[in-house]
């Protein structure tokens, strides 16, 4: 039995790779993506996705049933507190009461990096209403440690711009965030490519969360798998300890012994 699940709030999972479910051709595409990715939590943008508002329209949980999947509803599109905690309310009753959500209140348009003043206030309302907050931030260790000690079940900084795909650009300060932690820490935006998601779990990271990078592969499919492959082999390297660096040559071979000279 593997005894190393991530832990989030109340619930448990066995995968550490979280899936968005934008930018795809199409819902064929989404479902064959987020198949092959292994993933567990799915998060879905309320404010732009249709999870039963409009019954005429498809519904995205037809492809990704509630069943088979944690719906992950978050405010993506939302620059304020109130527009936050109102998209938050409206996914717990179009979900029946589910109360796990992903905060993220952005600060403009055009860079859609995270305003945490109006995130740390949305923050408190939610947990106050017994929400249980995933949040996503800057990588201010500051700001990170306060959403953790309001009672937000995760924190999730981003690794560089949403969707921009340059990977990660902050690894010190992701570091210290990891380290001063109680909560799990999931690289939220910026990755890229496999080798970004298995530097953010080679550092500590509990997970990654990912839309772009494989909704805009010109396979998404293939990178899915190869993103699941590279969650699972940097959350291993990172149990496993790496070597300490050296800044010399050292043989590998022994350096005694010979069978002949």
């Amino acid at each position: 039995m593997n005894a190393d699940k991530l832990v989030i709030g109340s619930r448990e999972f066995d995968s550490r790779l979280l899936v968005g479910t934008g930018k795809y051709q199409d819902l064929h595409a989404t479902h064959q993506a987020i198949k092959a990715s292994g993933a567990e939590i799915v998060t879905v943008a309320i404010r732009r996705t249709n999870i039963g508002q409009n019954p005429n329209e498809p519904n995205l949980l037809d492809i990704i049933p509630p069943t088979e999947y944690t719906i992950l509803p978050n405010t993506a599109g939302c620059f304020d507190a109130p527009s936050a905690v109102r998209t938050c309310l409206l996914a717990r009753e179009l979900l029946d009461g589910h109360n796990l959500v992903k905060l993220e209140v952005l600060g403009d348009e055009k860079n859609l990096y995270p305003n945490v003043i109006e995130t740390v206030k949305a923050a408190k309302q939610l947990v106050d209403d017994g929400f249980e907050v995933m949040v996503y931030t800057s990588d201010d260790p500051i700001v990170a440690n306060e959403l953790a000690s309001m009672g937000c079940v995760a924190i999730m900084p981003l690794g560089s711009l949403i969707g921009s795909g340059l990977g990660l650009l902050n690894r010190h300060t992701l570091s210290l965030i990891i380290e001063q932690s109680t909560v799990p820490v999931l690289v939220d935006a910026g990755v890229g490519t496999a080798s970004d998601a298995a530097i953010a779990m080679e550092l500590g990271c509990d997970g990654v969360l990912m839309n772009t990078a494989i909704a805009h592969a010109k396979n998404p499919t293939l990178m899915a798998t190869a993103m699941q492959y590279a969650i699972k082999a940097g959350r291993a390297a990172f149990l496993a300890g790496r070597m300490s660096p050296r800044y010399m040559a050292q043989a590998s071979s022994p350096q005694t012994g010979y069978f002949f000279t």
